[in-house]
């Protein structure tokens, strides 16, 4: 009778192995099926974020010393301490490191941008308007184009922090509902089965919104997105107005 019921026990133990074992294998299924920006993954690599911040850097050195917050070199260095300081608290290639300290100094990256490309953007729109410094044509263009061009990294770094949590919480698959939905979210067939939005893809919204003054492929779908892509296209809009007036006027 005790050999009877030890044996039942066991085969109920077995029993309970196997269902454990059949609920993880389905629940791994189920996690593989799913797209690559739906689930827990690497996370990308930190060069495209880090390649466009240098850029927006250089641009914002190269710029009259009018047309900047003074010291002139006082935003530039702090951006490029806070590039440092990131590295620091997450050296792997690949951000996918949860940090409070790593999203917080991400915020401040991408604030610090802005606050000196728009410093950088009010004091051009001025001198174009009252037409109170002498530009030639060239470097009109030039530093338009300059303080556009920011505008376009700046409004891309927004972007890629607030989709979806940032790129911290995409890699950890933590946010179900995009608020910027790419093409390759709506159809399956058109991208790999990995494929998943990093920076560039922000990049490429915030230049269409720039040159299109709307959407173009990746819509809106949270409040926060649609007015971000608003206030990027009415920007976008009065700055390129304002430069090609003032240089067909100057070449009158």
């Amino acid at each position: 009778m005790i050999a009877v019921t030890q044996q039942n026990g066991q085969n109920e133990q077995h029993e309970q192995n196997q269902q454990h074992e059949q609920n993880d294998h389905h629940a791994s299924a189920t996690a593989d099926a799913l797209p690559a920006w739906l689930r827990r993954t690497e996370g990308e690599q930190r060069w495209g974020v880090t390649a466009a911040l240098l850029v927006a850097i250089v641009i914002q050195w190269m710029l009259p010393e009018r047309l900047t917050i003074h010291p002139h070199w006082l935003l530039p260095v702090l951006e490029a301490a806070l590039i440092v300081a990131l590295v620091a608290v997450n050296p792997h290639p690949r951000i996918a490191k949860q940090s409070r300290a790593v999203r917080v100094l991400g915020l401040l990256l991408a604030a610090a941008v802005s606050l000196a490309n728009g410093w950088s953007a009010v004091l051009l729109g001025r001198d174009l308007i009252d037409g109170s410094h002498g530009f030639t044509p060239v470097q009109l263009l030039m530093t338009g184009a300059g303080v556009w061009l920011t505008n376009i990294i700046a409004y891309s770094l927004w972007y890629w922090e607030w989709d979806r949590g940032g790129p911290l919480a995409r890699a950890a698959g933590t946010h179900k509902y995009p608020d910027l939905l790419f093409p390759q979210m709506q159809q399956q067939g058109i991208a790999p089965p990995d494929w998943e939005p990093e920076y560039a893809d922000y990049l490429y919204v915030a230049f269409t919104n720039a040159t299109a003054f709307s959407p173009t492929d990746t819509m809106p779908l949270s409040r926060w997105a649609k007015l971000l892509m608003a206030s990027q296209s009415i920007i976008s809009l009065l700055a390129l107005a304002l430069i090609i007036a003032r240089a067909v006027n100057v070449l009158q």
